[in-house]
């Protein structure tokens, strides 16, 4: 498990334990890293990534604070960290998407007119760098979605669909943790969709290869 994940799972478990309660104030940053044995950075990027789940709340100029939500749907929203490291099956499903995504690029690359090129851009101006995790992510799963259906084969568009929609978890982790994840993300939204806009096959393949790869790389890396 990475540091960050680390120090998550040792603020969860001062949350479960009530040693932090709902609207409570942290410890100074120094005291707390000493205290759960982390470094500051290391402490600083678990803040950021709770934030990000609305555990907890930054108050700029005042301090950290549990969020006021009970301590039992903190726990539970914790609990999923947990529960994604010990779960290595999405590793399968990452390697199934990035053998069937990058064929139904290709595919649609081949296929797609000028209002299939549109619909798809429309799609991605739903979220930018400035957007939550969360936006990002629901723009990612559509846009995949409809790439898809743009192959012209149901059976595939429903495969696609199927091991995507089980991955959503990896993806949103990934964004709330991974520096940078999310420039990439839209990065190579942009590459799949310039490749199709083009019709170059190989390149729209080569670019979803990329795309997907990234996020099995990272997840292989954290757990």
């Amino acid at each position: 498990m990475a540091v960050t994940d680390q120090a998550i799972d040792k603020l969860r478990g001062m949350i479960a334990s009530g040693e932090l309660q709902p609207g409570q104030r942290l410890p100074r940053e120094a005291d707390l890293a000493a205290d759960l044995g982390l470094s500051r950075s290391s402490l600083r990027e678990a803040v950021r990534a709770l934030s990000l789940l609305r555990i907890l709340d930054v108050r700029q100029g005042d301090g950290t604070y549990v969020s006021s939500l009970s301590s039992e749907s903190l726990v539970d929203t914790l609990s999923f960290i947990a529960d994604f490291h010990q779960d290595s099956s999405v590793l399968d499903l990452l390697e199934v998407r990035r053998i069937l995504e990058p064929a139904a690029s290709a595919r649609a690359a081949r296929r797609a007119g000028p209002d299939d090129v549109e619909r798809l851009r429309a799609i991605l101006a739903g979220a930018d760098a400035d957007s939550p995790v969360e936006e990002l992510v629901a723009v990612d799963v559509e846009f995949h979605r409809a790439v898809a259906e743009l192959a012209g084969n149901p059976v595939l568009a429903s495969l696609v669909e199927s091991v995507s929609s089980r991955t959503h978890r990896a993806r949103t982790w990934r964004g709330i943790t991974e520096e940078g994840a999310l420039a990439r993300t839209l990065a190579e939204h942009a590459a799949i969709l310039g490749a199709i806009a083009v019709g170059d096959a190989d390149l729209a393949r080569a670019w979803a290869e990329v795309h997907v790869g990234g996020v099995e790389a990272w997840l292989r890396q954290s757990l």
